[in-house]
């Protein structure tokens, strides 16, 4: 499937785990897909703007929809602020300082992750983001395309309204359903032709 994406949904998919390892999360989801395809340029991206979406809210959106957990929540009940906590350290120990090591492994698997990082490498994709991954196959079928392009991702990301990036839209004021995202789709791709 991956050799009908065009160049730059190639580059949004794999700009997606690099979303997701600056948010300091370790998988990839749908909603890191959303944030990748505004980065990408495109059609998809043109569509989202158009619909209101702001990378930056998004952004925060995504980050505070995975966290804060409830350790945060006391933490800042008592007037600590993680973020300030983290930054300090990080200027005092270097960058990553309060990550949490990966799992103990042995040889040259623990010494790579002890190198690398836990954060470094493949991160795998959620199941949510798989999905819309196929849906996106599904979506370039629907419109008779021979390719896979952000457009279609898009699509494929927009056909689970209750998956974290069409959360994520909502939560940001982006009211993109899908009949309409296909819509603006349809006529961004008359234009560009």
């Amino acid at each position: 499937m991956f050799e009908r994406f065009t160049r730059r949904a190639r580059h949004a998919v794999v700009d997606a785990q690099e979303v997701a390892r600056e948010l300091g999360h370790r998988e990839v989801g749908d909603d890191h897909l959303l944030l990748a395809l505004l980065h990408a340029g495109g059609v998809a991206a043109d569509v989202l703007i158009a619909a209101g979406a702001d990378p930056a809210r998004l952004r925060e959106q995504v980050a505070h929809q995975r966290g804060p957990d409830a350790d945060t929540d006391a933490l800042r009940a008592l007037g600590i602020d993680l973020d300030t906590v983290r930054r300090r350290a990080e200027e005092v120990f270097g960058p990553g300082a309060l990550d949490r090591p990966g799992p103990r492994r042995r040889g040259r698997l623990r010494r790579r992750l002890l190198e690398e990082g836990p954060l470094s490498g493949h991160l795998p994709f959620t199941r949510p983001a798989k999905k819309a991954l196929e849906e996106s196959l599904r979506a370039a079928l629907d419109l008779r395309h021979d390719y896979i392009g952000t457009e279609h991702l898009l699509l494929g990301l927009l056909r689970s309204p209750d998956a974290r990036a069409a959360r994520a839209l909502a939560a940001t004021g982006v009211d993109l359903d899908l009949a309409r995202a296909r819509t603006a789709v349809v006529q961004a791709l008359r234009r560009s032709a």
